[in-house]
């Protein structure tokens, strides 16, 4: 065979084998070219991925029970549970009084089941949703050729060896090898991340090209001195592809391909698989763990505490016999104090604090999913309150996957832009005028007609000759068509990106259908769309008897093969003009010079800009032309004297809200990173757009990122804005260094390429709509209307959640410190060792209470201020200054009055003593304590300094009806509660004490936040409640500062310092030279230092320093668009042009050949 020969394929009954295996020999079924489908299938598998098995209800509620606080709560139940019916039971009891002991433990077994219950649930549901959503998306048909007969059959049916059909439009379902067709191309946008379509070159020709390469090695090699290439001295590309990768889509042409791989073993299987791991603890659960521990540890050593202080006084009475007890009121005693001590660890565990998480979760999940979340992990809705960076796709999340017309000029002077208020910069009309020289005043003149005009104001200014022409140049020019969606349901067009965003451009603006454009037109002959001449036209058989060539193409080719231009004014068209003509000027200099500058304004852009011409003919063939045999005219016999309607720029455009979105979460302290395997202008044009990229950021690109070792990239990471042409590696990578640097790390995507790092993320976001079956799977939320903007939702419910959780925290544990103080001591005080409070009243404070509370704070809705603070590190303390504060000052109080009240009640209030005013005062007691409870609630709503805790009180109407509900309850033990509660009827002037003694928590919490943080800080950090800043920082040094040498020299330094031994550091002359101030005389002056500036500028230049003058963003390449890849991106990356040139980071990277800025 000839070198570049197109190699045979194999016979059809190779290529197709019979659908079963009826009737095949033995040595027929091992021979793998006549394999039957069960064959394929039992070998290469089948083109589905094996169903994960979900979790049933009851594991849920199994891996819900694991929680430690649950586990805590458990043992404490059981244990409350036993000594409660041994003590209703089991011990002889007063008349008249209730065996009501058993209840606490039965109710903590209630609590824990709600929790268990609710969460599990709700985790359930999610999965479900989730199940249904994906399995609607794989229900579709394929067509494929089997025995040389095409069928229609399931996507799970595809097997090895069939040969599957390409059609605009197609999503593909398993990888293979394409084999013939006709101008396929593929966007393999949500596998790599590049949004240019990929043309597919057939098997055979590849196979053509490599002979022809190893021919031409071959000649090389033997020829090495004369040999200079090819034979002819022409150079062989080698940048082909046969391969259709499973999850692209076909955006024109049609093929055929054969399948290689299915399922699992698929490029898009193959991620999915990867994706399948258990997920982690979120950060709030680990502190809720330690919190947790302390809390038995804390409640273990009280309980233990007590029992020894009792039992030291149980055997002193035992020793003196007073008071007097036979053996068995002797064991009862010990058991009595066995169970005021257990007691005291149940009191000291907060029952409600797994309520208060389960709901808040719920709570918020349930909020979100309508607000367009899908909260498919539960814990990730607190894991991304405290986000600190999102790392995001650009390709259809911060854009719409969509090629669009977003800026352009119709004839020379009018410029266009879509949403011109947003995007001012995006048009040149009368730029630059004044630094023009006046002997150029016919350009000046020219640039002075310049105007700009919203996009879609654009009806208002073209008169309805020039609409049509305008409309037909590019409905008939285009092979784009309109069709359904199948994913989304929606009218789409199908075609090349920038056919159908020229015909999104000219239906968005309401001209008329392309169809019965295209259906009227009379086609003389087609020129299809090729490389070399980077154009396409039709030319078409007009109403009159003429003939026209409507041309789009390269904008800087067509536009100087045209000699005039239609002309459009800002007055718009002339009234009662009925003419078919359009108004149409020649092009001189100055109009040629406006449009060389358009096309470079639109290039420094990054917009993919494409020209739309025509040009008339009185007669077809054209006078004088040559025609060729199939009675058609070359091309490039027409390109000449057209005219120039306009030239339109074309980009992918951001997403609505993304640029509020972003400037949100720069406010709320989260850093945006943008990843894409885009190229890097691109990516630095939609950062500029969307402000992802701003002063002391860095673009990087991943071929470089992924060279840098391990210290460089933590180095860097933290000013990386955007990491162009990037690997699904090197994201994960970025994802890993980052959290390697104590970072919460959120990451959104669409596409297959996202999914590693969706998965190695602390929060994934994945697109609802777009989304690839990979990114949903490896994602913990997703934003049903793909919109990023959502993104700013999520961290406000997150913070809502976080802050939820505290604000219960606080509440919970001033209940419990004062539960805990009142009742050790007035156990020790009691001669009985009974406490204040009876075992239904803390049944109602620590179940009731906690639990109703949980639900009153839990569910406060979130507010646009929780984005103006900046979110919490991974060593943050779960508790702060503040919250501290608030339990320390408002327990003391608690205790102070409760204690006060129980010892001296009698006396506060006159009465004498009785066992009647005794219960008065007890009930007195539970009273104060309840109502301390109620209005520290609602103090609990803040935790920040702010005084006012009333703010958006109304708006969370659970909060409002739960605290009246308690204050009914409470009113009705007092009451009607009798012998069961211990309590009776109280009078007005014991009502007031409650009331008002309750109500001081106000003004307290008030005053508690005026107080200054800092000594109570320097107390909490020497009690151990607080880490010191030392050991455990909260806030992560700024890399940027210290220069990378010093770092490295760093510890040598110190192994020098100790080598050099104790006697110089202990030398007197040494601790005098440390300790000692210079002297004013000898101090340098000013003058002096500046003297030595010369010198480190001639150092410095000599060490390959150079002046940067930086572009500026909106000329990178200084209206030179041949400059604006290779010489902006001569150096590893760029610096933002406005950034301070003391900035670290030109000291750091600057010097050292990595970063050229564009001069």
């Amino acid at each position: 065979m000839k070198p570049g020969a197109t190699e045979p394929l194999p016979p059809p009954a190779q290529l197709y084998p019979p659908a079963s295996g009826v009737g095949d020999t033995a040595e027929d079924s091992c021979d793998p070219c006549h394999a039957t489908l069960q064959q394929r299938k039992r070998v290469y598998g089948e083109n589905l991925l094996p169903q994960r098995p979900s979790k049933s209800l009851l594991a849920l509620m199994w891996l819900a029970l694991k929680d430690k606080v649950l586990v805590l709560l458990s043992i404490a139940a059981v244990i409350s549970l036993a000594l409660g019916l041994f003590q209703d039971f089991g011990t002889p009891r007063t008349p008249g009084e209730p065996p009501v002991d058993w209840v606490e433990g039965v109710a903590i077994m209630i609590a824990i089941l709600i929790v268990v219950i609710v969460g599990s649930l709700n985790d359930w549901q999610k999965e479900r949703q989730f199940k249904a959503l994906n399995e609607k998306k794989e229900e579709r048909g394929v067509k494929v050729i089997r025995n040389g007969v095409e069928h229609v059959i399931d996507v799970k049916e595809v097997v090895v060896g069939d040969i599957a059909l390409l059609e605009p439009g197609e999503i593909v379902p398993c990888d293979g090898i394409f084999l013939s067709g006709h101008n396929v191309m593929c966007d393999e946008s949500a596998a790599t991340g590049e949004t240019d379509a990929i043309k597919k070159a057939p098997y055979s020709h590849c196979i053509a090209l490599k002979d022809a390469l190893a021919l031409q090695v071959a000649s090389e090699q033997t020829h090495d001195s004369d040999a200079k290439g090819t034979p002819g001295g022409q150079h062989i590309s080698t940048h082909t592809d046969c391969f259709i990768v499973s999850g692209s889509k076909i955006l024109e042409g049609v093929g055929r391909y054969v399948v290689v791989a299915v399922g699992t073993k698929s490029f898009n299987g193959r991620i999915m698989m990867a994706l399948r791991t258990d997920t982690e603890n979120t950060p709030l659960q680990l502190k809720l763990n330690v919190l947790a521990e302390l809390i038995a540890k804390i409640g273990s050593i009280a309980g233990i505490v007590l029992f020894s202080c009792l039992m030291i006084r149980f055997f002193v009475q035992l020793g003196t016999g007073n008071p007097q007890r036979n053996a068995n009121e002797n064991g009862m005693t010990f058991v009595q104090i066995l169970i005021i001590s257990v007691t005291l660890v149940v009191v000291a565990v907060p029952e409600g604090l797994p309520l208060a998480v389960t709901l808040a979760l719920a709570f918020a999940t349930k909020r979100m999913t309508k607000e367009n979340l899908l909260v498919r992990v539960l814990g990730s809705c607190e894991t991304m309150a405290n986000a600190s960076v999102i790392c995001t796709d650009k390709t259809g999340t911060l854009t719409q996957n969509v090629m669009s017309v977003v800026a352009g000029s119709i004839g020379v002077h009018a410029k266009f832009v879509r949403r011109l208020e947003q995007n001012q910069s995006r048009t040149n009309a009368a730029d630059d005028l004044g630094s023009r020289s006046s002997h150029d005043s016919a350009s000046n003149a020219s640039h002075k007609r310049d105007f700009s005009i919203d996009q879609s104001h654009l009806n208002t200014i073209l008169s309805p000759q020039l609409r049509r022409l305008f409309n037909a140049a590019i409905a008939v020019n285009s092979t784009a068509f309109e069709d359904k969606d199948e994913e989304s349901g929606k009218t789409v067009f199908v075609g090349s990106k920038t056919e159908t965003a020229l015909l999104s451009f000219a239906n968005e603006l309401e001209w008329k259908n392309y169809r019965e454009v295209r259906e009227k037109a009379e086609v003389v002959q087609m020129i299809p769309f090729s490389s070399e001449r980077k154009a396409m036209g039709v030319v078409v058989r007009l109403e009159s008897g003429s003939h026209r060539l409507y041309v789009k193409g390269a904008s800087e080719i067509l536009t100087k093969l045209c000699t005039h231009h239609v002309v459009v004014s800002q007055d718009g068209p002339q009234p009662d003009n009925e003419s078919e003509v359009v108004e149409v000027a020649e092009i001189r200099e100055p109009q040629q010079e406006n449009i060389s500058r358009t096309i470079i304004f639109y290039a420094n852009q990054t917009l993919r800009t494409i020209a739309i011409c025509y040009r008339d003919f009185a007669s077809w063939p054209p006078a004088g032309v040559m025609v060729t045999d199939s009675k058609e005219v070359p091309f490039e016999h027409l390109l000449s004297g057209m005219t120039l309607i306009g030239i339109v720029g074309i980009e992918d455009p951001l997403r609505e809200g993304v640029r509020e979105a972003v400037a949100d979460c720069h406010k709320a302290g989260v850093a945006i990173k943008m990843c894409t395997g885009d190229n890097v202008l691109t990516a630095r044009s939609i950062a500029l757009q969307c402000g992802i990229f701003t002063p002391g950021g860095i673009i990087m690109e991943g071929p470089v990122f992924r060279q840098l070792g391990d210290k460089e990239i933590l180095d860097i990471v933290p000013r990386i804005q955007v990491l162009a042409r990037s690997s699904p590696d090197d994201k994960k990578l970025l994802v890993e260094k980052l959290r390697a640097l104590g970072e919460i790390v959120g990451v959104t995507g669409d596409g297959t390429n996202d999914g590693p790092a969706l998965k190695t993320a602390n929060v994934g976001f994945s697109m609802g709509i777009a989304g690839t079956e990979v990114a949903k799977e490896a994602s913990d939320v997703i934003l049903m209307d793909d919109n990023f903007s959502s993104i700013v939702k999520a961290i406000m419910w997150g913070r809502c959640v976080n802050d939820a959780v505290r604000k219960f925290l606080q509440f919970q544990i001033s209940t419990n410190v004062t539960a805990v103080v009142v009742t050790f001591v007035t156990a020790v005080a009691s001669s009985s060792e009974s406490s204040v409070l009876s075992a239904v009243q803390l049944l109602w404070i620590n179940i009731i209470m906690d639990t109703f509370a949980a639900l009153a704070l839990a569910t406060d809705p979130p507010s646009p201020s929780l984005l103006d603070r900046k979110p919490d590190k991974l060593s943050a303390p779960l508790f702060s200054v503040d919250m501290y504060k608030q339990i320390l000052l408002q327990s003391t109080y608690q205790i102070i009055i409760v204690l006060i009240f129980h010892f001296l009640g009698l006396k506060i209030l006159g009465f004498e003593s009785t066992s009647a005013n005794d219960t008065i005062v007890q009930t007195l007691v539970f009273n104060i304590f309840v109502f301390a409870q109620i209005f520290n609630s609602i103090n609990s709503r803040r935790l920040d300094k702010q005084l006012n805790v009333f703010e958006g009180l109304f708006r969370n109407p659970y909060f409002v009806i739960i605290t009246l509900i308690e204050i009914v309850v409470q009113v009705v033990i007092v009451f009607i509660g009798g012998a069961a509660f211990q309590v009776t009827r109280i009078g007005a002037r014991e009502w007031g004490i409650s009331l008002g003694l309750g109500a001081v928590s106000l003004p307290l919490g008030a005053l508690i936040r005026l107080l200054p943080n800092e000594p109570f800080e320097r107390l909490f950090i020497w009690s151990r409640l607080l880490p010191r800043p030392e050991e455990l920082p909260t806030v992560k040094p700024d890399a940027a500062e210290w220069n990378s040498a010093i770092e490295l020299v760093r510890d040598n330094l110190a192994t020098f310092s100790n080598v050099r031994g104790g006697r110089v550091r202990s030398s007197s002359f040494v601790g005098k030279s440390r300790s000692a101030r210079l002297q004013e005389h000898r101090k340098v002056p000013l003058p002096s230092i500046m003297t030595m500036v010369p010198t480190l500028i001639a150092s410095s230049i000599g060490a390959g320093w150079a002046p940067q003058a930086r572009g500026s963003l909106s000329d990178p390449a200084r209206y030179d668009p041949s400059r604006s890849s290779a010489a902006l991106w001569e150096g590893k990356f760029q610096i933002h042009p406005d950034t301070k040139s003391d900035d670290p980071i030109f000291q750091k990277w600057g010097g050292r050949g990595k970063f050229q800025s564009p001069v």
